[in-house]
């Protein structure tokens, strides 16, 4: 029995890297997936290569806007009936030392990487609590090791761990379950990279996907509330 067969799932920057790569396993696994860009013309482009009619909606969303995201979020409960999964994965990374990073660029990155996942989850709330859902974060190991020019990066990361563990503890009275998941390396468009052959030992999206696809099978009475996830060899320089 499939127990995710027609569940659905809500995903924040879901038209590439690591959201397409989950939306692409939730659909492989029998859900509907609603997937959010800030262009709908990109979130429409990416649904159209998902391939999966209408078990994809693409909608247009900025994460740093509650009223946004709550648009958004009952959208996806009109289309489909239901919110089973969100999976907020949108972020941003400015790096630069902090005497010359701008008032702009630390802004965007809390209010994308932080506050952003603060309106996502709580314009989802009230839905998951009737579905006893499940909130997954992305996050990074970023917001447990610090480095040079990542002070906002970092600020964001430590700050959505901690976000989503203070959060895990205040929903599970609801049913709901939250884990974050904080990758290394992933191969994908972040940061203006390009992913080619070099990128081969890098964790690929889809094995995020795989991740997602595995907790959500993973037994009720069971919560793994935080997962580091890095490749398993590293990368030669």
């Amino acid at each position: 029995m499939n127990t995710l067969q027609g569940k659905v799932a809500y995903i924040t920057g879901g038209s590439k890297g690591i959201g397409y790569g989950i939306a692409k396993a939730l659909l492989d696994s029998g859900m509907n997936v609603a997937i959010t860009s800030r262009s709908i013309e990109t979130a429409q482009q990416a649904a159209k290569s998902l391939g999966s009619g209408t078990k994809v909606l693409a909608l247009r969303s900025e994460v740093n806007s509650l009223e946004d995201e709550q648009k958004a979020i009952d959208a996806t409960i009109a289309h489909f009936g239901q919110l089973d999964v969100v999976i907020a994965n949108a972020g941003i990374g400015h790096f630069a030392p902090i005497q010359d990073m701008t008032e702009a660029q630390w802004k965007e990155t809390i209010d994308t990487n932080l506050t952003g996942v603060f309106n996502t989850v709580k314009s989802g709330i009230e839905a998951l609590k009737a579905s006893k859902g499940y909130i997954i974060t992305i996050a990074s190991l970023a917001g447990t090791n610090f480095f040079a020019n990542g002070a906002a990066y970092n600020a964001s990361k430590f700050g959505l761990v901690g976000f989503s563990q203070a959060i895990m503890m205040d929903l599970r009275q609801f049913g709901i379950k939250v884990t974050t998941i904080m990758p290394g390396s992933v191969a994908t468009n972040f940061g203006g990279h390009t992913p080619g052959n070099e990128d081969t030992w890098k964790i690929q999206p889809e094995d995020i996907g795989e991740m997602v696809v595995d907790l959500l099978k993973m037994h009720p009475r069971t919560l793994p509330s935080k997962i580091e996830v890095r490749p398993s060899m590293p990368g030669k320089s």
